[in-house]
């Protein structure tokens, strides 16, 4: 009879607790709701009071109650998905708090920094150039390798310390964004609470919520990933609104598996936006001037549109090659959007990236050479040249079938510039395998090649199946030999455009003189200009020296293996050269 009498003790003192829990959050909505609409008219006044008994009905359940308490003892992690439909979406409005963003990584994470930015600033926030005056600071965050994730760790070090010596009247909140906050959620909440939000590359849309529920004692979380976001209604606020040049993600995710990426477990499956939303916003961009766009994807070339569902297009593939998972079917494919995106503008340049080897289907290489303002430039991740290595990485081709696929691409496109990415030091990797890199390096003979030491990543394939067996000195000496290598090919590759004309978008002034300009080629090849030549133009009447935004003939005079330097000649658009290069080439077919 006792334990009896003790066990409803406990169970009155439960439900007192869950009472007075839901009585003070509603309480506390409500006064928030009154304060802000104090001016407004009597009816406002008695909607409010509505809100308040609204609010205590349809307040949060046992259910809720029980949730909120899971983990509470080892966590200060505010619960993922919690139930807020009782709170007014004005409490999440940001009344002009300004954010300061930190960009790590590639490309995408460059557009879904602007992405988070176009839903904050939705919500009332604002963006700030300077660390100090700001009273947000979100970084967006890269875990590819082991050395972007050590730079971020370092920063938000500085980051805690400055929001330590932040007073009470400003506070300073703290927000890790992207791969690193999806990936490494547990460990940053153990981190002598570092931040206060950690957001998923695919909550971006509940990133007033979160900044709103973290406070002193709770970090607020949301890191689930998802098979449909793909933020296509969302235009994004571009970083550096005087650039020439703007990202366009046209999908997310990506279902390959290589062993050794991160990439599906941080950025979830593969999903791809509608054309028509892609094409909005292209058009969007042409009207504000912008001259080259780049469409985005971490698999940027298995695009398609499954959206119209009617629509039925064959899957193709480069020959040779296979995937770990079932060909997909129906859809728009991404010849189809590439083709779409050129005729929006014909002077806006167009170019893709980062593809993978397998979805270069011949349909895509004729549209480039057909296309003028398609770039002839491909960026064609080969990571080693071994035929062993490239199993172990489970990418799906051989060396023998990536070179035909090499030699096939310059076929259809001679003066194609190419440049691929490579791993040194995989697992298993014998100096045979690594010399095999450097023969297909030396063969290829490419434009630019992005190299990386191989660190292993936890949830990777690898990391459950391989052993990471090449001793650390062991890949820095195979790095910088294939640096070396992709040099060397790159300076002789270059040395070939000295006396060619080559068709240059200016970006701005040269980092490394402000007495020159400096923009690229079709190729995506940095070119310096001087800044102070007047030049005619093919196009208008108007003598001028270049500016940013111009297309510039230059002639090429010297080279590097990073870069060219020229003479301007003379200012045109992308039609006039296109049709001035066609009736050169005639020429010359009728000489011979």
């Amino acid at each position: 009879m006792a334990t009896l009498k003790s066990f409803i003790r406990v169970r009155q003192c439960n439900y007192s607790i869950l009472n007075r829990l839901i009585l003070d959050r509603c309480t506390s909505s409500y006064s928030y709701t009154k304060h802000v609409q104090s001016q407004s008219t009597d009816s406002k006044v008695n909607h409010v009071t509505v809100q308040k008994h609204r609010d205590i009905k349809t307040g949060p359940s046992f259910q809720d109650f029980q949730k909120s308490m899971v983990g509470k003892t080892t966590s200060n992690e505010a619960a993922v998905g919690e139930n807020d439909s009782y709170l007014d979406e004005s409490l999440y409005s940001g009344f002009g708090r300004t954010v300061y963003y930190e960009t790590y990584g590639c490309q995408m994470n460059v557009n879904d920094t602007e992405i988070a930015r176009s839903i904050l600033e939705e919500q009332g926030f604002s963006k700030t150039d300077s660390v100090e005056k700001s009273d947000v600071v979100l970084v967006m965050t890269c875990s590819i390798r082991e050395g972007a994730e050590q730079k971020i760790w370092n920063r938000l070090q500085v980051l805690a310390a400055m929001k330590r010596r932040r007073s009470k009247k400003k506070p300073l909140q703290i927000g890790l964004l992207g791969c690193m906050a999806e990936r490494l959620k547990e460990k940053i909440l153990d981190k002598q609470k570092l931040v206060d939000v950690i957001c998923g590359p695919d909550a971006y849309r509940d990133l007033p919520r979160l900044l709103y529920k973290a406070d002193s004692y709770h970090s607020a979380v949301n890191v689930q990933l998802s098979l449909e976001e793909t933020y296509a209604d969302i235009m994004p606020i571009r970083i550096n609104p005087n650039s020439t040049s703007a990202f366009v993600s046209i999908m997310r995710g990506c279902d390959n598996m290589c062993t050794y990426c991160i990439v599906p477990f941080t950025r979830g499956r593969e999903r791809s936006r509608p054309v028509t939303s892609i094409l909005n916003e292209v058009k969007e961009l042409s009207n504000q001037g912008i001259k080259e766009v780049t469409l985005l994807g971490q698999n940027v070339n298995s695009y398609r549109d499954i959206s119209e569902k009617t629509h039925n297009m064959p899957v193709t593939r480069a020959e040779g090659f296979n995937t770990v998972y079932k060909p997909k079917k129906g859809g728009h494919c991404f010849a189809h959007l590439l083709e779409k995106v050129s005729e929006v503008d014909p002077e806006m340049r167009v170019r893709f990236t980062s593809p993978h080897p397998k979805d270069f289907p011949d349909e895509v290489l004729y549209l480039i050479r057909d296309r003028a303002n398609i770039c002839n430039q491909l960026h064609v991740p080969a990571q080693s040249g071994s035929s062993a290595v490239l199993d172990y990485m489970r990418r799906g081709y051989t060396r023998e079938t990536y070179l035909q696929l090499i030699d096939n691409v310059r076929h259809i496109l001679p003066d194609v510039s190419l440049s691929s990415d490579f791993i040194a030091g995989f697992c298993g990797e014998t100096e045979e395998d690594h010399m095999q890199t450097v023969s297909l390096m030396k063969q290829v003979r490419y434009n630019r090649c992005y190299t990386f030491p191989y660190s292993m990543r936890e949830k990777t394939r690898a990391h459950h199946r391989l052993t990471d067996d090449v001793l650390p000195e062991v890949k820095r000496r195979r790095h910088e030999e294939i640096s070396e290598t992709w040099r060397a090919e790159a300076a002789l590759v270059n040395s070939q455009l000295i006396g060619t004309q080559q068709l240059v978008l200016v970006e701005g002034d040269s980092s490394r003189s402000s007495a020159d300009l400096a923009g690229r080629n079709d190729g995506n090849t940095r070119v310096v200009l001087p800044q102070s030549s007047t030049l005619t133009s093919d196009i208008d009447d108007v003598t001028r020296p270049a500016q940013c935004g111009d297309y510039v003939v230059v002639d090429i005079t010297s080279s590097s293996s990073h870069s060219l330097r020229g003479t301007a000649l003379y200012r045109t658009n992308m039609s006039q050269f296109a049709s001035k290069s066609d009736a050169d080439e005639s020429q010359i077919s009728a000489e011979l």
